[in-house]
């Protein structure tokens, strides 16, 4: 593994922090904390950290062309106005908000709404991948428990799905012009925890994920307590070992798309780990040398 310091920003830990991005315009980042159903923004000059509590749980988020943010919440996609801190509906779930919820989600190149579903009772694999596109909300792919990982290549060739539970990371043929998908293959496959070995033996399981300019995945592994980068043939190629056992997801962010942004979590976890792992819930920051991708914007 390569050693690397990760710093905290300031203000208290999330919940379970998800789905940062970095605002060029605004040189602030964004991410959400799911349950406890708050948007986070941290402005990276002033240095200060403002929040907006919300109705219900914001599973994602993402910049919108022309102002605002689309976040996508349990029950349903909504413009938020960060300045007023007003919502307005544009979609409603298209599922039993008792069972399921959105969870990770981005947009694509030409301003789509990519957004996952997570089956909480996580019995069957219902979750779903959804797109949004000219206010019409439709399912992608499904065959998921938790959907997870999102991501795209630089040259939009190739969409990336995850599905925790599973420890499997998919691809999938991407049509940038007509925003479809096909060729669904396995991508990366990780060790399910054997249930006699200690945690700590454990490499956990692929949770959000960033894309840098080389092409490489950047993969939270959720209680593995590490980040891994994979090649674009699916090849581990480094590991970064994290000061908390639980990291979510990645973004690159900062002027130069160098600083590698991390959120993490806190919820549900025991007393005994939360009180050697303080920054639990943090979101944690290191530079790197290689750059990641911007964010896209959504267009509504």
């Amino acid at each position: 593994m390569t050693a690397r310091r990760f710093d905290p920003l300031p203000g208290s830990p999330s919940l379970l922090g998800e789905s940062p991005f970095w605002h060029p315009q605004e040189s602030a980042l964004y991410w959400c904390d799911i349950p406890g159903r708050r948007l986070e923004r941290w402005d990276a000059r002033s240095g200060e950290r403002h929040g907006w509590p919300l109705p219900s749980e914001p599973g994602c988020c993402a910049p919108v062309l022309g102002g605002g943010l689309l976040l996508a919440q349990r029950d349903g996609l909504w413009r938020f106005d960060p300045a007023s801190g007003t919502r307005a509906l544009l979609c409603k779930a298209p599922y039993d908000t008792q069972k399921q919820r959105f969870n990770d989600g981005k947009a694509d190149p030409l301003g789509r709404f990519w957004a996952s579903t997570i089956h909480e009772p996580r019995d069957v694999p219902a979750a779903q991948l959804y797109r949004f596109a000219r206010r019409e909300l439709v399912a992608m792919a499904g065959g998921a428990t938790t959907g997870n990982g999102l991501a795209f290549s630089p040259n939009a060739r190739t969409l990336y799905w995850a599905d925790t539970p599973a420890h499997v990371i998919v691809a999938f043929d991407f049509d940038l012009v007509h925003g479809e998908i096909s060729g669904r293959r396995v991508f990366a496959r990780f060790a399910p925890r054997d249930p006699q070995q200690p945690i700590e033996a454990y490499g956990g399981r692929p949770d959000g994920a960033a894309v840098d300019v080389e092409g490489c995945l950047w993969v939270a592994m959720y209680e593995g307590q590490r980040l891994v980068r994979l090649s674009p043939a699916g090849e581990l190629l480094e590991e970064l070992p994290l000061p908390v056992r639980c990291p979510t997801m990645p973004c690159f962010g900062g002027d130069d798309l160098r600083t590698l942004y991390v959120t993490t979590a806190c919820h549900g976890r025991p007393a005994a780990e939360r009180a050697l792992q303080p920054e639990a819930g943090c979101v944690l920051q290191t530079r790197v040398a290689v750059h990641g991708l911007p964010v896209n914007f959504a267009q509504l």
